[in-house]
């Protein structure tokens, strides 16, 4: 190791340790946010919960979020470094889950809320160059998509709390070497461990299905990229998440038929990186991935329009493009000057086909002489082993199927997954002070292909935003007034009201 890169990698532990002593003008941000609504629903109104990194859910709501960021580039180096808490403090009210309570052989009903307090963020990064090295909780975001005005990103989206974990990757798009610039990468890797047990012992009905107690996450994606400079450029890649490891419990009519630990060693962790066969010819763990095709064409006079496709997968079939018309389809235009419309978004929604309805292997059944393998039954986000994809009950992936949260009767699965429609996003600039944003939506479910509701269930739901800077220029504070509902019977009908003070603060500022 050269004495430089020692004497910087000395550096950076010290400005970490001693911040405000090392530097007069350490780059000090403190945010703060207070947030109070009400709404006439069992639950927050659609727009208003959805990718709001799981901090809104309950109909009443009172929230207090605090926290301090800091970036700074270590002196007469490469070497850069991020850290950052942030907690939440939230009065809410109580909504009734139902429970089968083994011993009395009865349902009762089960009041459940958030918690009073709990850390949102608390993490440390680090760069070198191209590369970075994070651990902690960090609030997710979609690596391709728009969080402000999409529908949600398939598998990383900013809709739920953040998982503990620790990732490294490249810092953005990276020229590969020999290409002249024409073709660019960016990836990353995590490895994690859930921590929503509580969550999962609080609101399972235990009474049917299974839950999965203190498994770990991975979270994985390649994407390549044509020359961004360039009027026209596309981006192809994977991405792949997945649960392994924890105690698997499962319940039938009550009582627990099986619990069974699941193995995390070093062979699993890479397994899990590089998918194989188990033991009994199952991949290891619980996968679920996505497609991404992303194309960006900037037009002569500034503008920008955008066409992307994630194509979900949870199985070789999926992976194969045997889906059908599965998948997120949008398109987004942004304008190069701000107006009475900046950007918007349309997006169709399709997750009706999974493959088909049936899987069928014939090695699953000992003597089968049916010689036809039939790869189908996706069953998206669920999992006959493993935890549905979600966090403290709302989906780690896209909000437009209904969260295992929804679920009254203690179901943790997603019980809505075969799921058809359409989401539309605005956003504006009515003047220097005063901006908006408009969402809205309508899907249509069937239940999932496992288990088929007899009758169809639909959601139109809607959100209106303005938003309030005093001072633009600076953006030290926002006001924010929103306006939602929701209507039909996947959802039910709810509207509601919700008013927020946003105050981002920079120290060094406000020093001088």
């Amino acid at each position: 190791m050269s004495r430089r890169l020692l004497t910087s990698i000395i550096s950076a532990l010290g400005l970490l340790a001693t911040p405000g002593v090392a530097r007069a003008d350490y780059p000090l941000q403190i945010d703060a946010e207070v947030i109070a609504g009400a709404s006439s629903g069992t639950f927050a109104p659609y727009y208003v919960a959805s990718n709001n990194h799981g901090r809104i859910t309950q109909s009443n709501t009172f929230l207090v979020d605090a926290g301090v960021h800091a970036t700074d580039s270590i002196r007469n180096s490469r070497w850069k470094y991020s850290w950052g808490a942030e907690g939440i403090m939230s009065l809410t009210n109580k909504t009734d889950y139902a429970r089968y309570v083994e011993a009395d052989k009865e349902w009762i009903t089960n009041p459940q809320r958030p918690p009073v307090v709990w850390l949102q963020q608390l993490y440390g990064r680090l760069d070198y160059r191209s590369l970075f090295l994070q651990a902690g909780l960090v609030n997710s975001h979609s690596a391709l998509l728009d969080d402000e005005l999409s529908s949600g990103d398939l598998i990383e989206s900013p809709n739920a709390r953040a998982i503990p974990q620790v990732r490294a990757g490249f810092n953005g798009f990276q020229p590969i070497p020999f290409t002249n610039g024409w073709v660019e990468i960016q990836g990353e890797i995590s490895y994690g461990k859930m921590s929503d047990n509580g969550w999962i012992k609080n609101h399972a009905n235990h009474y049917n299905a299974h839950t999965c107690l203190g498994p770990l996450y991975t979270y994985k994606r390649c994407y390549f990229r044509s020359k961004s400079t360039m009027p026209f450029s596309v981006t192809v890649g994977m991405q792949v998440a997945g649960f392994f490891g924890g105690t698997t419990t499962t319940y039938r009519d009550g009582r627990v038929t099986k619990v069974e630990k699941n193995p995390a060693g070093i062979k699993e962790f890479f397994k899990m990186f590089f998918p194989t066969e188990g033991d009994e010819s199952y991949y290891l763990g619980s996968l679920l991935g996505s497609w991404d095709i992303h194309l960006r064409y900037n037009l002569p006079w500034g503008d920008t329009v955008k066409g992307y496709l994630q194509k979900p997968w949870e199985t070789g079939s999926g992976i194969g493009f045997l889906n059908g018309f599965d998948g997120l389809w949008g398109i987004e235009y942004k304008f190069k000057q701000k107006g009475i419309v900046d950007g918007a978004v349309v997006e169709y929604l399709d997750f009706t086909n999974q493959s088909g309805p049936i899987h069928f292997d014939p090695d699953d059944i000992p003597g089968c002489t049916i010689p036809v393998h039939t790869d189908g039954g996706d069953d998206y986000y669920n999992n006959y082993h493993y935890n549905a994809y979600a966090n403290y009950g709302m989906s780690l992936g896209t909000p437009f199927l209904p969260s295992p949260i929804y679920n009254l009767d203690g179901y943790l699965q997603f019980a809505d997954n075969a799921v058809r429609g359409f989401h539309v996003g605005i956003t504006g600039t009515i003047s220097n002070n005063v901006s908006y944003r408009l969402l809205g939506g309508y899907r249509k479910s069937w239940g999932t292909v496992r288990i088929p509701r007899a009758v169809s269930r639909h959601d139109t739901s809607w959100m209106a935003e303005v938003i309030y800077r005093p001072f633009p220029r600076n953006d030290y504070m926002r006001f924010k007034g929103s306006v939602a509902m929701d209507h039909g019977t996947l959802y039910g009908n709810s509207f509601g009201c919700f008013v927020s003070m946003v105050c981002n603060l920079d120290v060094n500022k406000l020093r001088r």
